[in-house]
């Protein structure tokens, strides 16, 4: 996707056609009659996300989909997601919201820097809702009102919602994701400590004994250098891993940190640590560049960031099968995979086996994924055991990395940025009734005529899919219709695998 510096541009900083969009209300508001007066139109539908209704639920369906669930171990208390058109951006926000999705919240407060009006204080809006393609979204005025009568310099005004794109970027992904929503719209321009720290007491006071998620909209480095952005992306990001607000804001206004909606994620942090949160998680982060495969002209950085209450409860399923391999063993294979590719990015030939462990001789089928920042770089494995565990794990990895069909070979400067997975599959078995199959534990093998397609254990897990889901997507896989497995005809197998990667 070659897209234009011009282009890039005009998507971040340029005053965008007011689009009136026909659109039905969300449930919420229909127990009400809400004034055409007080519904705040969306301004950027049609250029930075789609206008049609159909075909914008449809793309951020998608990216949700093809978005992994993070292993969270806590409750989520506030996001950060980036506010670009979605081409550039989308897939980063996905991987902040996929984290939230389906939950439900008494409101979303989202909090947006005003890019093209300066004011002092802030503006919370209070009215109805606000409107996307994808319906009306209530706001919710108790909340609101509670914020506003927190301080006089707190109001309602229309100074940075006119115009304003940082906040209605959000919303259509919050459509998607949470279910009866509700919004409190929060803009301000001075991102100064004492305005910040205004603003989080405002909201903490106001949200109290509710359930409430806090998103903060910003992108990050804005700039002409690849790599500057790279370093000023990972300092800012270093910083709000520390969870320190004040100093992060301090940081901010040094401009020794850099992000257009710095104030916002200062102000969600603070609440957040309010409210009981002490750990903050990069989840993804990327920039236009990358996105554009461009390495020259400007460049935006993104980045998905949550902010949770940790707890030592961990919801997700068990993972594949009980490991046969010891931690040392697991170590090994990963690092045999790793060398493998260094060796021929090097230009050398492939190691040799050297079978260190006994369980390395034995023939099994396995399967090696690399992935670069969050997202699959190619993984290609043998289901049945055709050769022993070191020479499939040798081969593999060759194959993940020069010859999968659906990428380009690794570069070498891609080396680096890799996280290597490894899946050592257990005996394949053809099932009669779909209830045998247990999401984390079993990878399904989906086959009709010449047409199969397999999907491993841990996909499901990633992707947050149900059985159902799981079965679907392994039908697509196969090139087959999604509903295949419910026909008469359709072979369904599954197996299990002992999943490890590196930094476990």
């Amino acid at each position: 996707m070659q897209l234009s510096k011009i282009l890039l541009a005009f998507q971040l900083s340029s005053v965008f056609l007011f689009l009136n969009c026909n659109a039905q209300p969300n449930r919420e508001g229909e127990n009400k009659t809400m004034n055409p007066q007080e519904i705040r139109k969306a301004v950027v539908a049609g250029s930075w996300y789609s206008g049609d209704p159909v075909q914008l639920r449809k793309e951020i369906t998608e990216y949700l989909d093809n978005t992994k669930i993070a292993q969270i171990k806590g409750e989520i208390l506030a996001l950060v997601s980036p506010h670009a058109g979605y081409v550039y951006s989308g897939f980063t926000a996905a991987n902040a919201y996929k984290q939230v999705q389906g939950k439900s919240y008494d409101a979303v407060i989202v909090i947006a820097p005003s890019h093209r009006e300066m004011f002092q204080g802030v503006s919370v809006y209070n009215k109805d809702g606000y409107e996307t393609p994808l319906g009306i979204v209530p706001v919710h005025q108790e909340i609101a009102n509670a914020i506003i009568d927190y301080h006089q310099s707190i109001r309602f005004t229309m100074e940075g919602h006119r115009e304003e794109h940082s906040l209605e970027i959000q919303l259509p992904f919050l459509q998607v994701a949470i279910p009866d929503l509700k919004i409190v719209p929060i803009v301000f321009w001075d991102h100064s400590w004492k305005n910040c720290q205004l603003i989080a007491e405002a909201i903490t006071r106001a949200v109290q004994d509710r359930k409430v998620l806090i998103v903060a909209s910003s992108d990050f480095y804005h700039g002409n250098s690849y790599q500057d952005c790279k370093k000023w992306d990972n300092r800012t990001l270093k910083q709000i891993v520390e969870m320190n607000p004040k100093k992060l804001c301090s940081g901010f206004e040094r401009q020794h940190l850099m992000a257009c909606g710095g104030g916002g994620i200062v102000v969600a942090q603070q609440v957040a640590i309010d409210l009981g949160a002490d750990k903050t998680e990069v989840l993804f982060q990327t920039n236009s560049n990358d996105v554009t495969g461009s390495r020259g002209g400007y460049v935006v950085g993104y980045a998905a960031v949550v902010i949770y209450k940790s707890s030592d409860v961990d919801e997700k399923p068990k993972l594949g099968a009980d490991s046969e391999l010891s931690d040392e063993q697991k170590t090994t294979l990963l690092k045999i995979a790793r060398q493998t590719i260094r060796n021929l990015l090097d230009g050398k030939k492939p190691p040799e086996a050297e079978f260190k462990f006994p369980i390395f001789k034995e023939k099994r089928g396995a399967f090696v994924t690399l992935n670069k920042q969050g997202m699959l770089r190619g993984c290609i494995g043998y289901v049945q055991a055709f050769k022993s565990l070191e020479e499939t794990i040798i081969e593999m990895a060759q194959a993940a990395a020069f010859r999968d069909p659906r990428f380009s070979p690794l570069q070498k400067d891609e080396f680096d940025e890799l996280e290597i997975e490894i899946s050592v599959l257990t005996p394949i078995r053809e099932i009669e009734n779909v209830d045998e199959i247990e999401v984390g534990k079993h990878g399904i093998i989906i086959e009709r005529g010449n047409n199969s397609g397999l999907l491993l254990p841990q996909v499901a897990v990633e992707y947050g899919w149900d059985r159902d889901t799981f079965l679907e997507h392994t039908c697509q896989k196969a090139g087959l219709s999604s509903d295949i497995w419910k026909k008469a005809g359709t072979k369904i197998k599954i197996f299990s695998a002992d999943v490890f990667h590196e930094g476990e």
